[in-house]
């Protein structure tokens, strides 16, 4: 069974930053990619950015780019993070972790964290 943990949300003043984690745990599975997804008052659920494993490489929305990072834990490779630079008000949000996994006999389902608050203030 497969079990998603996500931390470091908070309250932070605009300009400054926070670095999200997300650990995919269990046994008998594989992670293909860690995407981190958020969801604002009012709005749709929208991609932030995604790590994709094989070959390794990110994706990012538009208005993240040049601002968020998102990296893998380079001793545990099912923990990803996602830095978060110069943050704005429109960045408040709960954000999501998704990890694409792998399971023999079942294919690639997508799991999801519960969410945690990230909220900048003026």
């Amino acid at each position: 069974q497969v079990q998603v943990v996500e931390s470091g949300g908070g309250l932070v003043q605009v300009g400054g930053s926070l670095r999200l984690s997300c650990a995919a745990s269990g046994s008998g599975f594989s992670v293909n990619a860690i995407n981190w997804y958020r969801q604002a008052p009012g709005k749709r659920r929208e991609m932030v950015a995604g790590l994709y494993f094989s070959p390794e490489h990110a994706v990012y929305g538009d208005s993240m780019q040049g601002r968020f990072t998102i990296s893998r834990d380079n001793a545990q490779k099912n923990t990803a993070y996602l830095q978060m630079n110069n943050l704005e008000p429109e960045d408040t949000a709960v954000y999501y972790c998704n990890p694409v996994i792998l399971e023999p006999g079942s294919g690639l389902k997508y799991y999801w964290g519960p969410g945690t608050q990230v909220t900048v203030s003026s």
